[in-house]
């Protein structure tokens, strides 16, 4: 199988690559438009700023690729948030995949921001997740995140719920990290793959 991480200066592509290796597959880091299309599978990671990392995006002519490609993208941390139509973090327009606004999170009792550790995903819907993850704990760090919505296939609670995943069409992108998350992450990645 032929598996591209996309290689736009995002944080936690080592992580990631070594992640899909645990499970047999050896991905390609690449930012080139030809080896992306021809992908048998597409992740689009991120750990950083939306701003910049748009704008990164953009000086490689990614943002134009990505919402065109057929083939299944899971998008991780950032990587989830900039297939959003906007993100709050430094206002900023997105790839407009999922019609939402990703939000910045306002603690109502006390919580800290970045939102940090392990929380619990519940509310699994569809083929993508093994319904016995129901109440799992994964990896979190982020401070924004995407409202439940419509495309929401598993939430989380911290300050209210949100969306731990979302999916739509051949998108689908996690707001914690599978790499980080042990073996309900593993288990995450391999249903991915396995699609």
């Amino acid at each position: 199988m032929n598996t591209v991480i996309i290689d736009y200066n995002a944080g936690n592509t080592q992580s990631v690559i070594f992640a899909l290796q645990r499970l047999g597959v050896n991905p390609i880091l690449s930012a080139e438009p030809e080896e992306i299309k021809h992908a048998d599978k597409v992740i689009f990671p991120g750990v950083g700023e939306a701003k910049n990392t748009m704008k990164h995006l953009q000086s490689l002519h990614l943002d134009q690729l990505i919402p065109t490609l057929g083939q299944p993208i899971l998008g991780i941390c950032l990587g989830m948030q900039l297939l959003c139509k906007h993100s709050e973090e430094g206002d900023t327009p997105c790839l407009g995949i999922f019609d939402q606004v990703v939000k910045k999170f306002v603690p109502s009792k006390g919580e800290k921001v970045p939102h940090m550790g392990w929380n619990t995903i519940q509310d699994l819907k569809g083929p993508w997740f093994d319904p016995s993850l129901e109440h799992s704990f994964a990896y979190f760090v982020h401070s924004y995140y995407v409202p439940v919505s419509e495309h929401t296939v598993a939430t989380t609670e911290y300050a209210s719920s949100f969306s731990a995943a979302i999916q739509k069409d051949n998108f689908y992108a996690v707001q914690f990290h599978p790499e980080k998350s042990a073996e309900a992450g593993a288990r995450v990645l391999e249903r991915f793959l396995a699609l």
